[in-house]
Formats: C-alpha cells, structure tokens, sequence
C-alpha cells in the first residue's frame, strides 16, 4: 500500500465509525453533549466540518464553500450555546460533510507522493500528507464522545 492510499483507507475507516455513530441520532440528540463540559455532538460535527475545510483551504484552492454563514455557527464562541435554532439540523450537516469530504477526496486525487511531503507550517501536521491524515483523526477523536450520547440514549452498539 502506497503513502495515498495508506491516507484513502485512513479516511474511508473515519468515515465508516463516524457516520455508524450518527447514522441514527436525530436533531434532538444531536444536541445533547456526553458532559456537561463537553461540547454538544452538534457543534462538534459542525467544527469538524469547518475544520476540513480550513485546513484542506490550506493546501488547496479547491476546496468548495461552506454553506453561508456556516462556519460563523461552528467557532468557539458559539460552542456553550444549546440553542438548536442557532445551529445546521442534521440534513444539513451531513449535506456539509458530503461536500467537504468529496472536496478533500478531490484534493488527495490530485496530490502526487511527493507532494504529500510538502511542509505546511502547521505544527500538528507538518507536512501535506500529514494534514490529509487528520481529518480522519480529528473525526475519530470526537468519535468517542459521541459513543456516550449514544449509551445515554439506549442506541445500540454500532462497533
């Protein structure tokens, strides 16, 4: 397995545990948060989405546009807010997804295994290639939150 689709493989098992674990949450629960100190599972899949996006941005001019307003919803400032009017509703978040993940895809597409050494200057993923692999990292990082929501509910066991 070459270094490109070492990072396809990366993405697709993101994918698959996240989407597994969202799959079946609705809007309500979506706002739920796994700690009071936590962030709710909505807004962590929004930053998800608009961190892909920021980070692919910038080693890519084609990433596409978040939806209007988008990223606005998803910054730190708004994470406290339990205001479900002030947030996408789960269509719209997973439509956000769909859209950056095929645009990261695309990015990855074009990128040569050369290039994925390129620096970035980002001190949590030094190079291209290293950038490409967090955003399946960062997904499965708030995975495990998500896990709890999950047993708060009773929703079954995904993996």
């Amino acid at each position: 397995m070459d270094a490109i689709a070492a990072i396809k493989n990366s993405l697709a098992t993101a994918e698959m545990v996240g989407m597994a674990y969202l799959d079946d949450l609705g809007n309500d629960e979506l706002m739920m948060r796994p700690h009071p100190e936590c962030n709710h599972l909505n807004w962590q899949v929004g930053h998800l989405i608009a961190a892909e996006n920021q980070m692919m941005s910038q080693i890519a001019d084609s990433m596409p546009p978040l939806p209007d307003g988008f990223a606005d919803k998803y910054d730190k400032e708004t994470a406290a807010n339990n205001d479900a009017s002030a947030f996408a509703n789960k269509e719209e978040l997973m439509a956000a997804y769909k859209t950056q993940r095929e645009g990261t895809m695309a990015v990855l597409a074009q990128m040569t295994a050369e290039e994925l050494d390129q620096e970035t200057g980002v001190d949590f993923a030094p190079t291209k290639g290293a950038l490409l692999m967090m955003q399946g990292a960062h997904w499965l990082m708030h995975c495990g939150q998500w896990v709890a929501v999950r047993r708060m509910t009773g929703k079954p066991v995904k993996i």
